[in-house]
C-alpha cells in the first residue's frame, strides 16, 4: 500500500525552490565564443557573478508558461477536440471493434500462445519507436495518449501500460535516434561529422534498446492483466473505466444528414489541397525522401472510406475522420515540417468536423470544447509550472557552471571511462535542459573538440549525447512533454517514477554497454 504522496504541483514547486537555493551557492558562469574567432569555434568557459533567486520563484510559473506556451495551448486544443469526439461515441465504437477483432484472433492457437495483447502492445510501441527514431516524435505523443490509454484499460491493462505504448515507445526510438534530424542531425553537424554517419551501429543499438524496453513493458502488462489490483494507478484508472462506454448506444447506428454534408465539404477542400500540392516529398531524416502524389491518393481514399463509413453510422464516419487526421499528421510532419501549432490546428479542425457530423449546433460544439479544455486544464497548468525550473537555473547563471564542472572530471581517463562520464554528464544535463536540440547546441561545441584532446572518437561522443538525451526524457520532471502526458493520462508523477525507475536503470546500463564498442571496435562511421 502506497503512502500518501505530495501532489505533482507540490513536487514541481519544491524543485523550483531547490533550484533557487542552488543559485545562492553555485558560482555563476557562461560559455562564450572568444572575440575574433569563427562562430563555430569552441566556446570558452568564463566565470561570472551568480544571480541568487528569491522572490523570482513566484514568477517562475508565469515565465514557464511563456516558454512552454506552445505545449500548453497544444494540450488545451487537443483536449477540447477529443472531448467533442468522445461525445460522438466514435472512440468507443473503435475500441469495441478492436476488442472484437482481438477476440477473433484468439481462436488461433498461435495467437493464444504469444498473446494477442502482447502483439498489440509490441506493434504499437514499435510504430511509435520508428516515429521517435526518424523524426523525433515527442510533443505529438500527447495527442495519442487520449486514444491509447482508454484502449489499454479496456484490454485489461492500466493507464501506465497505455502511456508506455505511446510515450515510452517514442522515447525508445528517440534514444535510438537512427535518423532524427533534431538530435543526431544537429549533433553531428556541430561535431563536423557526415550527417547520419554510423547508421549501421545506430540501427543495431535501436534494435537492442527496443527489445529491452518492450520486453519490460510486456512483462509488466502481463502482471497487470493477471491481477489488475497490482497496478499503481488502479484507483486513478476509475476515471477511464467510468468514461468507457463499451455497451452499444442507439445513436451509434444513426447516420445524420449533417455527416453527409461534412463528407462532401471536406472532400472539396481536399481536392483544392491536391490541386495546389499535387506532389509531396516525405523526408526521412535528412535524406532525399520519397516524392509522390500523396494528397490526391489520400483524398480519393477518403472519398471511398467516407462513403463506406456513412453507410454504417455517423460515429463510424467520425472514427474515419480520426484515422485521416492521424494520416495527415504524419504527412504534415514528414512532408511539410509541421510542428505543434499545425498539429493542434489539425486536431481542432477534426473536433469541429466531428461535432458537425454528429448534428451538433455551434453552441453545443463550443460547450463540449470548453468542457474538454477544463477537464485537461490541470495537465496544461503543470507544464507551465515545470518550465519554471529551467527559468530559475538560467536566470541564476548556474547551468553552464554545472556543465563546466562535469566536463573537467574527464581528464586523464581511459576511453571507456571517458565515454561513460560523457554519457553521465549528458544524462544529468538532460534534467535541466530537456530539449535535445538546445542541449546539442550547448554541449557539442564543447564535447566534440574535447574528445579530440583525449583521443576519443567524435562519433562516440555523439552517441553518448544521443543516449544521455534519450533515456532520462522518460523521467525528468522538467520535461513539459512528460508532465503533459502524465496529466492527460491522470497518472501522478511519483507513481510514474516508481514504475519507470527500474526501466530507466536498465536502459542506462544498456546504453553504457552499447557505448563500449564505439571506443573498442572498428565500427563503420566511427
Amino acid at each position: 500500500m502506497l503512502k500518501r504522496v505530495p501532489h505533482t504541483y507540490v513536487i514541481v514547486f519544491a524543485l523550483i525552490v531547490l533550484s533557487a537555493v542552488a543559485t545562492w551557492f553555485v558560482p555563476g558562469g557562461v560559455y562564450v565564443t572568444p572575440e575574433g574567432t569563427a562562430a563555430d569555434s569552441t566556446p570558452v568557459f568564463k566565470p561570472t557573478d551568480n544571480n541568487p533567486q528569491t522572490w523570482q520563484i513566484f514568477g517562475a510559473m508565469f515565465e514557464g508558461f511563456v516558454r512552454q506556451s506552445g505545449i500548453v495551448i497544444f494540450i488545451l486544443m487537443v483536449g477540447g477536440a477529443f472531448w467533442i469526439m468522445n461525445d460522438s461515441k466514435a472512440i468507443d465504437v473503435g475500441i469495441r471493434s478492436f476488442l472484437n477483432f482481438t477476440r477473433r484472433l484468439d481462436q488461433f492457437a498461435f495467437m493464444r500462445k504469444i498473446g494477442t495483447g502482447n502483439l498489440v502492445i509490441a506493434l504499437i510501441m514499435l510504430m511509435f519507436s520508428v516515429f521517435g527514431a526518424v523524426f523525433g516524435m515527442s510533443e505529438e505523443t500527447i495527442a495519442f495518449i487520449i486514444i491509447v490509454v482508454p484502449l489499454a484499460v479496456s484490454m485489461g491493462y492500466d493507464s501506465i501500460t497505455g502511456v508506455a505504448m505511446v510515450f515510452v515507445g517514442a522515447g525508445l526510438g528517440f534514444a535510438g535516434a537512427v535518423l532524427n534530424p533534431f538530435t543526431i542531425g544537429i549533433a553531428q553537424g556541430i561535431a563536423g561529422l557526415p550527417l547520419f554517419s554510423g547508421f549501421e551501429y545506430r540501427l543495431f543499438s535501436w534494435v537492442i534498446i527496443n527489445i529491452t524496453g518492450i520486453s519490460y513493458v510486456l512483462w509488466y502488462a502481463g502482471r497487470i492483466k493477471r491481477k489488475p489490483e497490482r497496478s499503481l494507478v488502479y484507483k486513478e484508472d476509475d476515471y477511464w473505466r467510468e468514461h468507457l462506454h463499451l455497451q452499444q448506444d442507439e445513436e451509434e447506428h444513426i447516420t445524420y444528414k449533417a455527416s453527409w454534408w461534412v463528407w462532401i465539404a471536406l472532400f472539396a477542400v481536399l481536392i483544392l489541397f491536391s490541386v495546389f500540392h499535387p506532389l509531396t516529398t516525405l523526408t526521412i531524416g535528412d535524406g532525399n525522401g520519397i516524392t509522390a502524389p500523396f494528397l490526391p491518393i489520400i483524398s480519393l481514399l477518403y472519398f471511398v472510406t467516407g462513403l463506406i463509413s456513412l453507410k454504417k453510422s455517423s460515429p463510424v464516419f467520425v472514427l474515419n475522420l480520426l484515422a485521416y487526421t492521424i494520416i495527415f499528421l504524419v504527412i504534415g510532419v514528414m512532408g511539410y515540417d509541421w510542428y505543434i501549432m499545425e498539429i493542434a490546428s489539425l486536431f481542432f479542425a477534426m473536433g469541429i468536423l466531428a461535432g458537425a457530423a454528429m448534428n451538433k449546433s455551434a453552441d453545443s460544439i463550443t460547450d463540449l470544447f470548453l468542457e474538454g479544455a477544463k477537464d485537461i486544464m490541470s495537465a496544461a497548468l503543470v507544464v507551465g509550472l515545470a518550465g519554471g525550473i529551467i527559468v530559475i537555473l538560467e536566470d541564476g547563471n548556474i547551468i553552464h557552471t554545472i556543465l563546466h564542472a562535469m566536463a573537467q572530471g574527464m581528464n586523464d581517463m581511459g576511453d571507456i571511462a571517458s565515454v561513460g562520464i560523457m554519457y553521465v554528464i549528458q544524462s544529468v544535463i538532460n534534467v535541466v535542459i530537456p530539449s535535445g536540440s538546445a542541449k546539442a547546441a550547448l554541449t557539442m561545441p564543447i564535447m566534440a573538440p574535447f574528445s579530440d584532446l583525449i583521443g576519443l572518437s567524435r562519433q562516440a561522443t555523439v552517441m553518448a549525447f544521443q543516449f544521455g538525451d534519450g533515456f532520462t526524457n522518460l523521467i525528468t520532471p522538467t520535461s513539459g512533454i512528460l508532465i503533459g502526458v502524465l496529466g492527460v493520462a491522470k497518472i501522478p508523477y511519483v507513481k510514474w517514477v516508481k514504475w519507470i525507475a527500474p526501466l530507466i536503470l536498465i536502459l542506462i546500463i544498456t546504453g553504457f554497454l552499447l557505448l563500449i564498442p564505439t571506443v573498442t571496435m572498428n565500427l563503420s562511421g566511427f
